[in-house]
C-alpha cells in the first residue's frame, strides 16, 4: 500500500511526494473536494455521485488534514465539509493516470 513521503497543504490543494526526491503531485482543492468518497457524496451501492459540483464553492480550500491510520487522509474543508477518508491508493492512483 503506498504511503506519502510528505504532504503539503495549500490554499489550491495538497502536494504529495509519493516517494523522496520524487516529483510533488499538485491535487487541485475544487477536484478533490468534488470526488469526495464519503456517503454523503457517493451513493454506496452504485457507486453513482450525488454531490452536485455547483453547490462546491470554486474557491473551497483545505483548511485542516489528519492522518486515518496508515491507509488514507481525512480533509476539512472550508465549505464545513469533513467526513470523506481518501485512501492513499486511491490518491495515487489517480497521480499516476495524470501523468
Amino acid at each position: 500500500m503506498p504511503i506519502p513521503y510528505a504532504i503539503t497543504r495549500r490554499d489550491d490543494g495538497l502536494l504529495i511526494q509519493w516517494d523522496q526526491g520524487g516529483p510533488e503531485v499538485l491535487y487541485p482543492a475544487f477536484a478533490l473536494r468534488v470526488a469526495c468518497p464519503c456517503a454523503a457524496c457517493v451513493e454506496e451501492m452504485s457507486g453513482r455521485p450525488l454531490l452536485d459540483p455547483a453547490t462546491v464553492p470554486p474557491d473551497v480550500r483545505p483548511v485542516s488534514l489528519s492522518l486515518v491510520g496508515a491507509y488514507g487522509l481525512r480533509i476539512l474543508w472550508s465549505d464545513g465539509h469533513g467526513t470523506g477518508i481518501y485512501t492513499f491508493e486511491r490518491l495515487q492512483a489517480h497521480a499516476n493516470r495524470s501523468e
